[in-house]
Formats: structure tokens, sequence, C-alpha cells
């Protein structure tokens, strides 16, 4: 199963790297059905793995140009935050058994992975749907309470589920900053590494961390993502975007079922 993880790890840098997002939200499935990790524990690996890989990628495309720091700030001023705060304050003080009905107890993990499967089902939806390319020489206006409120959506997204959000933060940077693909993707990559790594840092506090597997699993995503790069210089991502939408979509109906009655 550790070998399909890994393979696994590296799609999932593969994905970003190409589309800018769809990657990150493999990787808690990844970490609780193939290496075997707690729900809970996953999320916070998740940001670390998709934190560094996302930095990468936008190092790459900031070379290229296509990092619009101006939209990262104001996206990421509402999101990081929120992430935050979720991570420290939230996450620690929600106990593991929520509630039963009848003999069946509804845990955190549980919650944790049927909120995951419906975040993926939605994600699918965005990259199966045609997505129209804004003008390249349209302004790049900065909508600033509306980008504020979708990185507070974002923030709660990474925060609770160790999601990167790419799904959501492209679509808003092409339709209400008007930014291009190559740029929305670029910027994208740098919004989903600040809200990850720094919502990671407070899982530090209250959580024992397998270092060599965390490391191991994020340096092969990390190499995916410059895969994904190379590739998507030759192969137009739109393409792979619809072909790892279906892909994703059955993902999530899988978890569902699984948890509900495979288990």
């Amino acid at each position: 199963m550790e070998i399909a993880g890994y393979f696994a790890s590296l799609l999932i840098g593969v994905s970003l790297g190409l589309i800018g997002g769809g990657g990150s939200i493999l990787t808690i499935p990844v970490l609780v059905y193939l290496f075997r990790i707690q729900p809970t524990v996953a999320t916070g690996y998740s940001l670390f793995i998709v934190g560094c890989s996302s930095l990468a990628g936008a190092y790459k495309n900031y070379q290229k140009g296509n990092v619009h720091f101006k939209s990262a700030f104001y996206f990421g001023s509402g999101s990081i935050i929120t992430v935050v705060l979720i991570r420290k304050y939230l996450i620690p003080y929600i106990p593991e058994a929520l509630f039963s009905i009848g003999g069946f107890v509804v845990t955190k993990s549980l919650i944790i992975m049927l909120l995951f499967a419906v975040v993926m089902m939605a994600a699918s939806l965005n990259m199966i749907r045609k997505q129209v390319i804004m003008d390249d020489t349209k302004d790049h206006k900065i909508h600033l309470t509306r980008s504020i409120i979708r990185g507070v959506q974002v923030g709660i997204l990474t925060g609770l589920l160790g999601a990167g959000g790419g799904f959501i933060i492209i679509p808003v940077l092409i339709f209400s900053f008007h930014l291009t693909m190559k740029q929305a993707i670029g910027t994208s990559l740098l919004i989903m590494s600040m809200n990850s790594l720094l919502g990671f840092i407070g899982d530090l506090f209250h959580q024992t961390i397998d270092w060599p597997l965390l490391l191991s699993v994020t340096a092969i995503s990390i190499t995916g993502t410059f895969l994904g790069r190379k590739m998507g210089e030759t192969i137009p991502g739109e393409k792979l975007k619809k072909g790892f939408g279906w892909f994703i979509l059955i993902m999530g109906i899988y978890i569902i079922l699984h948890e509900l009655f495979l288990k």
C-alpha cells in the first residue's frame, strides 16, 4: 500500500504543477487509505505536503512572471488568519466522539472524511466544467471585500480539511481579478502555500509528527510539481483537468460509500 501511496504522492504534485489545483484534494485520501493515518492527523500532514509542493510550484511560476502579488495579498489576508485560528483554537478541542444515533457513533474522523468527500465532488464539478479564460488585456481590478470573503471561505476549507482550495481560488482570480489562466495558477499556488504552511505551524503544538514519512511524501510531491510544470509547457492543462475531475468525483463517491457502508 505504501508503494501506491508514494506513487499517488507524485500525482498530487503533478496536478498542482500542471493545473494549479486538484492534487491537494487527493492528499487526505492518500494519507488515510494508503498510509493508514488517522483523518484528524492527516489534515495536518496534508497542510505541510500541500504547502511545500505549492511553494515549489509558485517559485517556478514566479520565475516566469506568472504570480500576481497584489491579488495574493488581498486574498491571503482573510484566508491565512482563518486557517491559523481554526488549526490552533478549534481543531484541538473538537471531541473524537461527537454524538450517537442508535448504536452508531458519529466521530470527528467520520465527519472529516464525509465533508472531504463533499468538497471533492464540488471540486470535480469545477474541473469538469469548461472554464472561460479571461482576456489578457483587461485590467487586474482588485475587489477587496470580495477577495477577503473568498479568502475566509478558503481558510475554513483549508483549516478544517487540510485542502488547498485551488478549485475555489483559481476561478475567483480569473473572473473577479481578470488574471490569465497562467497567472491564476501561479498566484493560486502562492496563496495555498501561505495558507497551508502557516496552518501547519498550529499543529506542531498538539501533534506528534512522523517526520520521516511526512518529508518523504513531501519530497516526492515536490518532484511531481516540477514534472507537472514541465508537462504544462507541452500539454494543455485544461485538457487534463476534465479527466482528472471525473477521477476526483469517483473518489468522492468511494469515500462516502467506504465510510458509511464498507468499514
